[in-house]
């Protein structure tokens, strides 16, 4: 691929599985799309209805209790869509259109790692727009109990540090840093699972939750043993799963960040919370081309770059 250009994916790739949380048949649809498109969900078949479009973007997120949910306010959203954009992200994906036939993305093996495969069946083409990015200015940061998570300037790139810590002799205290690039993303990241405590399936099942999980998507840890019989992927498969889901929350910035996030006990609510509180201070932020360029910015005039106002729209507060 061509340095500081756009892309998209060569042609078409399908994936089919089920839901981990409402457990429905699901088919979803990744297709090229031109130079600004951005990713964009699009619901198919909602009871005869014309299809509906869903910009993944933070100004979209309607929950993020146990996964991230994009919605349009009618009703109509799409649930679990952080390891589909963690994925895209990773492998440097620009534009996308996701056609979906249900209201949650395929859990797969609870990775990455289907869409992974998807996208490089069918390879990534070079667009002649050029690579739009938001440039962290300034550091941002949410607390959230013990919990806190930071974003900040860094020139190389996309980088994210991630710590967990449960109280759980198989698990405990992990950390993990990255360089949100291609190879790095394949090797370190994709392939690492959703997990789960066997202690909280009764309440997940009882609130409407979990219905599909299974030892086929999910890392199941019991109170002294992993029940999955082939075992981690990785010693600390739990943290670098924290970490796709980080980079998947941290793409619905609509473009490509330059900065490094840092989480300590965070998950899908203080990922947006960050992305969130980075958008609403217009001094921590700007829009650069791969030279670096600041483009223009105001907020309720048409300097605002075509990408940031799609994605937060005139009105960033």
């Amino acid at each position: 691929m061509k340095a500081g250009k756009q892309t998209t994916l060569r042609k078409r790739a399908t994936v089919t599985g089920i839901g981990v949380h409402s457990g429905l048949p699901v088919t979803l649809t990744l297709n090229p799309a031109a130079a600004d498109s951005g990713v964009v969900f699009v619901r198919c078949g909602i009871n005869g209805e014309p299809d509906r479009e869903l910009r993944a973007t933070a100004r979209a997120v309607t929950a993020t209790e146990l996964a991230t949910v994009l919605g349009d306010g009618s009703g109509v959203f799409v649930s679990t869509v952080e390891h589909v954009m963690s994925a895209l992200c990773g492998l440097g994906v620009d534009n996308c259109i996701v056609e979906i036939d249900g209201p949650e993305a395929p859990i797969m093996d609870g990775s990455a790692a289907a869409f992974v495969d998807a996208v490089d069946s069918v390879g990534i083409v070079t667009l002649a727009m050029a690579r739009r990015y938001f440039k962290v200015l300034k550091p941002v940061r949410v607390d959230k109990g013990d919990a806190h998570g930071e974003l900040m300037p860094y020139e190389r790139g996309f980088r994210v540090e991630v710590e967990i810590d449960f109280a759980h002799p198989l698990i405990g205290r992990q950390a993990l840093a990255v360089e949100v690039e291609p190879a790095t993303y394949r090797r370190e990241v994709a392939r690492a699972r959703t997990f789960g405590f066997m202690r909280d399936v009764a309440k997940l099942w009882n609130a409407g939750y979990a219905l599909g999980a299974s030892l086929e998507n999910t890392l199941v840890v019991a109170e002294d043993r992993i029940l999955n019989p082939e075992g981690l992927r990785f010693p600390d498969e739990f943290v670098r799963h924290k970490t796709l889901d980080a980079i998947g929350d941290l793409a619905l910035a609509g473009a490509p960040l330059l900065g490094v996030y840092r989480s300590v006990r965070g998950g899908h609510k203080l990922n947006h919370a960050v992305l969130e509180a980075l958008f609403a201070d217009p001094t921590a932020w700007t829009v650069v081309t791969e030279e670096k360029r600041p483009a223009r910015r105001t907020y309720g005039h048409a300097e605002v770059p075509a990408l940031a106002a799609a994605a937060y729209g005139a009105d960033v507060s």
